[in-house]
């Protein structure tokens, strides 16, 4: 016999409208689901802050691979690919790669203002580099280092040591290349790279030991091992000028203690640098507009949740408090009312929740109630990690839920956004 996740995954993956469920005492009505991917095969997209669809939104990117479960090797080569929405949700091969990790792929996403470029990262040998595609002509080009994310205008780019994160982070950096720094705690020679992408040269614009120095510093910093994750540009230029921002991470011990966490902004070429949130506890975040930050964290004084900051500042303010009351992978629709949000697995149902939040009126809608079986957790487990359309009608997840491993499943919000 079916139990209640089989038949809800089942009716989900479906499409059907109007479907409503009964938690607890409150009737839900829940936006039409449908599965985009199929196997054999498994196909995620990873992170929530990068452009998924194109700017039509009828491509929808993804990337596929034979197995789950396990870290990657690095003879472990993924497909790269999109879904036509407008053509029965068709494949349509782009290109493989052999530097990717479970929780954020490749970096897969469309060039900021192009309407038919696409990139990822790959190897080469003992070095990361990006591959740059035009989807229509399929010519290619290569950029001889590999991205985090990409300027609005598509000139430029940001990036990390992917060899450090690997070593440092399981699951979100690359194998295949070992860290050339691996006995150093606080290397001036790794850090946050600047990337060109007309000519690809990059430049080395902010090092670990000069980010590591900033005051204030914490006891549990001597003897760290420090790195830097999340890069994320600012989405449009203010005022001021760009700027992006980052996670500076330690882990005590010599890299074997649990890691801490400070953010950090700043210009282009890594001045005016600003520790936007000293608390240790910055999670996951998303740039609201040019000046304003939101973000997960436990400042001091005040409880954990998700805060608005204003960069260059040390304002902030609580975000949507008692609604969004857990922690998430967050980002806004274009107009910035909405807020697309999800939870991680929860203890009774083992299931997430994605769902978008109103702004101005304080309204959450869910978008459905996905199971993740058991043995996604850690390195390789499947956060849904929603992304928008650009126009925001659509929404696009990974989930386990129907019962043949991660795949991509496409939300129709716009009876929620109208």
């Amino acid at each position: 016999m079916l139990d209640r996740r089989q038949i809800l995954g089942g009716a989900l993956a479906a499409g059907c409208w109007g479907l409503r469920t009964r938690r607890g005492r409150r009737d839900e009505e829940l936006p039409p689901v449908r599965a985009i991917t199929r196997g054999p095969g498994h196909h995620w997209f990873g992170y929530y802050d990068k452009l998924e669809l194109d700017p039509t939104g009828r491509f929808v990117l993804g990337m596929r691979v034979a197995f789950e479960h396990r870290t990657p090797r690095p003879d472990d080569r993924i497909a790269i690919g999109m879904v036509d929405l407008q053509e029965e949700d068709s494949w349509i091969e782009l290109g493989g790669s052999t530097a990717w990790c479970w929780q954020q792929g490749c970096m897969l996403q469309w060039l900021p203002g192009s309407v038919n470029q696409v990139l990822w990262n790959d190897r080469e040998g003992q070095r990361f580099v990006c591959r740059i595609l035009d989807v229509q002509t399929r010519e290619r080009r290569t950029v001889d280092h590999a991205l985090y994310s990409v300027a609005p205008d598509g000139s430029w780019a940001v990036s990390a040591d992917f060899r450090r994160i690997q070593a440092l982070r399981p699951g979100y950096g690359y194998v295949g290349v070992e860290d050339p720094h691996a006995d150093e705690l606080v290397p001036d020679s790794s850090g946050i790279q600047r990337v060109d992408l007309e000519t690809g040269e990059s430049e080395l614009v902010l090092s670990l030991a000069r980010i590591a120095a900033v005051e204030p510093r914490t006891p549990d910093m001597q003897g760290a091992k420090h790195y830097v994750n999340h890069l994320l540009v600012s989405p449009d230029g203010s005022p001021h000028g760009s700027r992006f921002i980052f996670l500076h991470r330690w882990r005590p011990d010599g890299g074997r203690g649990g890691f801490r966490t400070r953010m950090f902004t700043a210009a282009p070429d890594g001045t005016e640098l600003h520790l936007l949130d000293p608390s240790g506890h910055t999670s996951h975040f998303i740039w609201r507009d040019p000046q304003h930050v939101a973000a997960w964290t436990h400042p001091e004084g005040k409880p954990a949740g998700f805060y608005l900051f204003r960069d260059r500042s040390d304002e902030l303010q609580p975000l949507a408090a008692d609604v969004m009351t857990a922690n998430g992978h967050l980002s806004y629709l274009s107009d910035r009312d909405w807020i697309l949000n999800d939870t991680y697995p929860d203890r009774e149902r083992r299931e997430q929740h994605p769902y978008l939040f109103h702004v101005p009126s304080g309204r959450r809608a869910a978008l459905g109630h996905f199971h993740s079986p058991p043995g996604y957790r850690g390195e390789w487990r499947c956060d849904t990690h929603p992304r928008s359309s650009p126009d925001g009608t659509k929404v696009v997840i990974d989930s386990p839920h129907g019962g043949d491993g991660r795949q991509l499943y496409l939300i129709d919000v716009s009876g929620i956004v109208g």
